[in-house]
C-alpha cells in the first residue's frame, strides 16, 4: 500500500511540473539564433600524394554494346614506354590494387599491391619491371556495368548476345593502349583462378596489342574436372562459393552455417537440391543452370575452353601454371596443354610449369604444403627464374632472350625442378614412359604382377550413404583461405584415418627396394560391381612413407612417420561409365570395367617406402552422395533413395584391377 501511495504522489508531481514546463515554453519565444560555428571539414578534401611511388586512375572503359566496366590503373611514378600487366577478375578490382583501410595506406607501390585480395599480384615482378598495373570488374561484377553470367559463355548457340568476355577483354585492350600514353603498346594478360579463365577467354580472337597470356590454375571445364563436378560427380562444398558470388553484386550476401563441422551440416539437408532449395537458391540463375544440367551435355562442352581453343590458330605465346595439389582446379592447366600443344610445331608458344602447390600458391614462398616440404623456396623461384623473364621477353622493350624451357616441372620425392622438351618427358634426355599395371590382389596387396589362379576372385566392403566416408579428418571447415581454414592443404592430408576403414578397400604394396618414378596421369582400370543401381568410385594413389624418416627432426616440425601422402586422387560417377552425355544405371552385382584418369603426378616412389591404393564409393562433404540407387537426377534424390550397396573391387584372371601408373625408363 504504501508503495502504491508514493506512486501516485510522484504521478501527480510529474504532470504538474510537465503542464508548467509547457506553460513557460508557450509564454517565453525561443533566444535569437546564433550563427553556427564553421564546419572544420572540407566539402571535398583533396589528399596530396605526391609522395607516392604510384598514382591510381578509376575509369570506366566503354564495350562495343555500350556496357561500361569500372578499371583500376596502377602507374608507377614517371612511368615511359611501361608495359601493361591485365588482370580481369570477378573478386572486386579494388580490393586487389589499391588499399582501402587506412592503416594500410602506404605511398610505396610494392606495398599498395599487397592488399588482402591481391591473389593475382606478383609484387616484386611488377614493381622492378615497371609495369602498369591493371584491374578490371568483369561486367555485372562491383564497379561495372550490365549483367554477370559465371564463366560467361562465347556468342554463338549458348550465348545469341554481340558481346562474351573475349569481345570485352579485346575491348578493353584496344581502349588502354590508346589512352595511356605511358605505355609502349604492349599487354600482357595473367590471372590465377577464374581470373585465369579470363586469361585464356583472351586468345579467342585475340586483341593485336596482346602479347602474352599467363594463364594460372585457370577454371577450363566446370564438369569434367575443375570447380562444379569431377567425371560427374557435384562438388557441393562449392554451394557457398556459388551463393556468394551470384546472389549480388558485391557479394554482401554472406553464406550462413548452424554447424562447426560442414560433414554434419550437409548431411542434415540430405541432397544437394534439398540444400539450395532451403538456402532459396532458386533465385540464383547460375544454380538453376548446374541443377538443370547434371551430365555432360552441349551446355557443358560449348563451355570447354580447351575445346574452344583447339579450334583456332595459336598466335599469341602462353604460360600455363599447374599445382600438383591444386585443391580446386587440378584440371584446367593440363587440359589446355594436352588440346594446345600438338599445334605448337616449333615449341615455342605454350609453356608449361608444374610446380608442388595449392591453387595459387606459386605467388607464395612455397617452401612447403601442410606437413610436406619441398627444400627450397619454390614460388619465389617461379617468380624469378621463369614468370619475370618470360614476361619481360614479351613485355619489355629492347626484350632480353626468353630463357625459359618449354616445361618446367618439380618433381615431387626428391625435391628438384627440371628443365624439358615436353610433358610427359621423365627427364631432359634418354627417358621414356612405360606404362606400368600396378595389380591390386587379395589379401590387400598391391603389385606389379597380375593375379593369379587360385587368388580370392574380389575384395568387398559396403558403402552406406548414412555414414559416407569424410574427404578429410573431421570437423570439416568450409572452403575458404581465412583464420584456421585448411582447405588449400587437403590433397596432402596423411590418408591413415581413411585407411583403416571397412568402407575402404586398401591394397599395399611390399616395401621398394629401388625408386619407382612417375611422370603424368595414372590411368585407373577398375573392375567393380555394385549390389545397387548406381554408385561412385573414389581411387587414390599414396605414397606411404617409412615408419621412421631419417630427414625429420626427432621434435619440432611434424614427424612423417607412415605418413600417407595422397599422389594422386579423384572420383567417378559410375552411372557415366558408357557416356558423359548419356547416363545408364549400372547393372546390379556384375562385374563392369571404369576406366578413368588420375590427376598429373611428377613423383618418385622412394625406396624403403610402399605404393598404396585406396578405393572407396563417397568423398563427402566435398563431394555430393550417390544414393546408390539410379535417379534421373541425383540432385533431387530423396531420402528412401539412399540405399547401403556391397561393393566389390575384382582381382583376379581376366578380371583385374589395376592403376596403370606412367613410369620412367632410362633415367
Amino acid at each position: 500500500m504504501l508503495i502504491s501511495m508514493r506512486r501516485s504522489w510522484l504521478g501527480l508531481v510529474v504532470a504538474l511540473l510537465f503542464g508548467a514546463g509547457v506553460a513557460c515554453a508557450a509564454d517565453n519565444p525561443p533566444p535569437a539564433k546564433y550563427p553556427a560555428l564553421p564546419s572544420e571539414t572540407p566539402a571535398q578534401f583533396k589528399p596530396d600524394h605526391s609522395s607516392f611511388g604510384y598514382t591510381i586512375r578509376e575509369v570506366m572503359i566503354p564495350m562495343r554494346d555500350g556496357v561500361k566496366l569500372h578499371t583500376v590503373i596502377m602507374l608507377p611514378r614517371g612511368a615511359h614506354d611501361a608495359p601493361i600487366l591485365f588482370t580481369r577478375t570477378p573478386y572486386d578490382a579494388s580490393s586487389m590494387v589499391t588499399q582501402t583501410e587506412h592503416a594500410q595506406l602506404s605511398g610505396h607501390m610494392a606495398t599498395a599491391l599487397q592488399t588482402h585480395d591481391g591473389f593475382d599480384n606478383p609484387v616484386a615482378l611488377i614493381v622492378k619491371g615497371g609495369y602498369i598495373r591493371v584491374v578490371q570488374d568483369v561486367r555485372g561484377k562491383y564497379g561495372s556495368e550490365g549483367d554477370f553470367v559465371m564463366n560467361r559463355p562465347f556468342r554463338g548457340p549458348l550465348n545469341a548476345t554481340p558481346v562474351d568476355e573475349a569481345t570485352d577483354t579485346s575491348d578493353s585492350i584496344d581502349w588502354l593502349v590508346k589512352n595511356l600514353p605511358e605505355s609502349n603498346g604492349k599487354v600482357g594478360v595473367l590471372g590465377i583462378s577464374y581470373d585465369g579463365y579470363e586469361a585464356l577467354v583472351a586468345l579467342v580472337h585475340p586483341n593485336p596489342a596482346l602479347k602474352v597470356v599467363v594463364p594460372m590454375n585457370p577454371m577450363v571445364d566446370g564438369w569434367m574436372g575443375d570447380d562444379w563436378f569431377h567425371n560427374g560427380a557435384f562438388r557441393q562444398q562449392n554451394l557457398p562459393y556459388i551463393y556468394e558470388q551470384v546472389a549480388t553484386r558485391g557479394n554482401t550476401e554472406p553464406w550462413w552455417s548452424n554447424y562447426y563441422d560442414d560433414y554434419d551440416l550437409y548431411m542434415h539437408y540430405g541432397s544437394a537440391g534439398a540444400m539450395g532449395k532451403a538456402y532459396s537458391m532458386e533465385q540464383i540463375g547460375f544454380w538453376n543452370k548446374l541443377t538443370a544440367h547434371p551430365a555432360y551435355d552441349a551446355f557443358w562442352s560449348g563451355q570447354a575452353i580447351d575445346k574452344i581453343l583447339a579450334k583456332l590458330p595459336l598466335s599469341v605465346p602462353m604460360l600455363l601454371v599447374h599445382g600438383l595439389w591444386d585443391q580446386e582446379d587440378i584440371y584446367g592447366p593440363m587440359a589446355v596443354y594436352k588440346a594446345l600443344k600438338p599445334k605448337d610445331t616449333g615449341n615455342d608458344m605454350v609453356y608449361l610449369v608444374i610446380g608442388p602447390w595449392h591453387h595459387g600458391q606459386q605467388l607464395e614462398p612455397g617452401d612447403h604444403l601442410g606437413a610436406i616440404r619441398f627444400g627450397s623456396d619454390t614460388g619465389t623461384y617461379f617468380q624469378e627464374h621463369i614468370l619475370a623473364p618470360f614476361l619481360a621477353h614479351y613485355l619489355q622493350n629492347d626484350a632480353p632472350p626468353n630463357p625459359v624451357a618449354p616445361v618446367t616441372a618439380f618433381r615431387t620425392g626428391t625435391n628438384q625442378w627440371e628443365r624439358l622438351a615436353s610433358w610427359p618427358a621423365g627427364c631432359a634426355t634418354g627417358c621414356s614412359i612405360t606404362p606400368t599395371p600396378l595389380y591390386l590382389h587379395a589379401g590387400d596387396r598391391a603389385d606389379f604382377t597380375a593375379p593369379a589362379a587360385g587368388e580370392a576372385a574380389s575384395t568387398d566392403y559396403v558403402s552406406d550413404p548414412a555414414k559416407p566416408v569424410p574427404y578429410r579428418a573431421r570437423p570439416i571447415l568450409p572452403v575458404g583461405y581465412d583464420g584456421d581454414q585448411t582447405w588449400p592443404e587437403w590433397l596432402v592430408d596423411d590418408q591413415r584415418s581413411f585407411s583403416g576403414r571397412t568402407d575402404v578397400a586398401t591394397f599395399k604394396s611390399a616395401v621398394l627396394d629401388h625408386d619407382v618414378t612417375i611422370a603424368g596421369q595414372a590411368q585407373v582400370n577398375l573392375v567393380a560391381s555394385t549390389s545397387g543401381t548406381d554408385s561412385d568410385w573414389v581411387v587414390k594413389l599414396i605414397d606411404v612413407y617409412p615408419d621412421q624418416v631419417a630427414a625429420e627432426p626427432a621434435s619440432g616440425q611434424q614427424r612423417l612417420g607412415g605418413y600417407q601422402l595422397a599422389v594422386a586422387m579423384d572420383i567417378f560417377r559410375g552411372r557415366y561409365r558408357e557416356s558423359f552425355s548419356a547416363p545408364h544405371a549400372l547393372t546390379p552385382n556384375q562385374p563392369l570395367a571404369y576406366r578413368f584418369e588420375l590427376p598429373t603426378a611428377n613423383h618418385v616412389f622412394r625406396a624403403g617406402h610402399r605404393i598404396m591404393v585406396q578405393v572407396q564409393s563417397s568423398w563427402f562433404p566435398l563431394y555430393d552422395r550417390n544414393p546408390q540407387t539410379y535417379v534421373p537426377n541425383i540432385f533431387f534424390a530423396k531420402a528412401a533413395d539412399y540405399v547401403k550397396a556391397t561393393q566389390r573391387i575384382y582381382h583376379a584372371p581376366g578380371e583385374a584391377s589395376y592403376v596403370e601408373l606412367p613410369v620412367v625408363a632410362g633415367k
